[in-house]
């Protein structure tokens, strides 16, 4: 597991390698990684999710990192990418000399959180910290927001009952 200073020492190591080579990279990374570093949500997450560029100079960084600090090679992964679509504003999580961190905004974010919601994870947690930053009440405002950012056909069944769910137990 990562914890968030994990994560910023990380990216750190991942700057000063762009930097040896003068390369600019970008990163923005989404789910456990967001909810530690931009929400505070959690102390840890497994991995960090997000997309990344340049790729094959990130990824060849990423192994490097990994062997050197003794973490997993998946540490930083695009994993994720499948669901990072459309337009959305993004935040800025850290701004390094040669490495430039962002994240989407929080309702991309849950909406994000609830297409790609599984059970055995810490999704539901995740939703319902989104939920309380956004100040939102109803499972129709959250389907609205999915709504705005995927098209219905991507919207898998599972996640209307992900979300009936947790407003039934009172998220």
């Amino acid at each position: 597991m990562l914890t968030k200073e994990q994560i910023k020492e990380l990216f750190y190591k991942l700057n000063q390698k762009l930097k040896k080579q003068n390369i600019r990279g970008e990163i923005g990374i989404v789910g456990g990684a967001v909810m530690c570093l931009v929400f505070n949500a959690r102390v840890s997450t497994k991995d960090i999710d997000g997309i990344f560029a340049p790729t094959q100079k990130i990824r060849e960084f990423i192994k490097e990192i990994a062997e050197e600090e003794g973490v997993s090679e998946n540490w930083l992964n695009d994993g994720a990418k499948g669901y990072i679509q459309g337009d959305f504003d993004k935040i800025e999580v850290m701004a390094l000399s040669h490495l430039a961190i962002w994240a989407p905004q929080p309702e991309y974010m849950l909406a994000m959180k609830c297409i790609s919601a599984r059970i055995d994870t810490s999704d539901a947690d995740d939703v319902r910290t989104l939920i309380q930053v956004l100040k939102l009440r109803s499972a129709r405002e959250i389907f609205d927001i999915v709504a705005r950012f995927y098209p219905k056909q991507r919207v898998p069944a599972r996640t209307q009952f992900f979300i009936e769910e947790l407003f039934e137990e009172g998220v």
